[in-house]
């Protein structure tokens, strides 16, 4: 399972639902938090063309969906954009706004995955990661990323990814995110918002691990893809995962 690799022919599918509520303008480590998610997905970005490129051309092994969401999810890119058109339309810049309808936007990437997952089966099993720095409003979103996750490729099932921005989520701080290997057990998180995204993160594949351990990381397989995003270290982190696809 997770082992067909992203090609030009196969390219993998990924789905960012990013949280822009008002809460994501407050300082963490010096910067807003929504600046520091929009360095990591520049960084994200740069990294997805080079393991893309070969020679002077970058290859669409990626397909990119974003939604920026807070009463309503927004497309933010006009549809789904293979990493070659992204490349050359730069990346998106989020700004904040007002509520935090988590339900709304699992929805949406529910929906768009409804569509996709027909054509789409003979290629690495699509991503969800969703990033939040808050309490949800209006509808529980558990169900719905609990439907996602039983959504199914020939690769496996869908992935669903968390990454959780903010202070003290952890029982014990995570000194190194070089050398932290994921969380192991839901009783380490003492943010009762992240440990509800405990049970809606899926558990990192062999194959996303290797990659990950070959950037220098030490996440381990088989731990819950949820990153509380307690410094730019781990968000940087958390977004190098969700590219972690394999690639030839």
């Amino acid at each position: 399972m997770y082992t067909t690799v992203a090609t030009a022919k196969t390219p993998a599918l990924i789905i960012y639902l990013l949280d822009v509520s008002g809460s994501m303008g407050r300082p963490l480590g010096g910067a807003p938090k929504i600046e520091h998610v929009n360095q990591s997905i520049e960084n994200l970005l740069i990294r997805m063309v080079g393991r893309s490129t070969k020679g002077q051309t970058v290859s669409p092994r990626y397909r990119v969906a974003m939604c920026a969401y807070s009463n309503t999810p927004q497309d933010m890119l006009g549809g789904i954009l293979s990493i070659d058109q992204l490349a050359k339309k730069g990346r998106p810049r989020l700004g904040t706004s007002a509520a935090t309808d988590t339900a709304a936007a699992f929805m949406w990437a529910r929906d768009l995955l409804r569509l996709e997952l027909p054509s789409i089966q003979s290629h690495p099993a699509p991503l969800v990661c969703h990033l939040t720095d808050g309490e949800f409003t209006g509808t529980d979103p558990a169900p719905i990323a609990r439907e996602i996750m039983q959504m199914t490729t020939e690769d496996g099932n869908v992935l669903v990814e968390n990454i959780y921005v903010g202070a003290d989520l952890t029982k014990v701080p995570i000194a190194d995110a070089t050398q932290w290997p994921g969380i192991q057990d839901v009783g380490e998180i003492s943010d009762p918002n992240a440990a509800q995204l405990f049970q809606m993160s899926s558990q990192l594949p062999k194959s996303y691990a290797s990659v990950i351990q070959e950037e220098g990381y030490n996440l381990q397989a088989g731990a819950p893809m949820l990153i509380p995003g307690t410094n730019k270290d781990l968000i940087e982190l958390a977004f190098a995962m969700s590219g972690a696809t394999p690639t030839s």
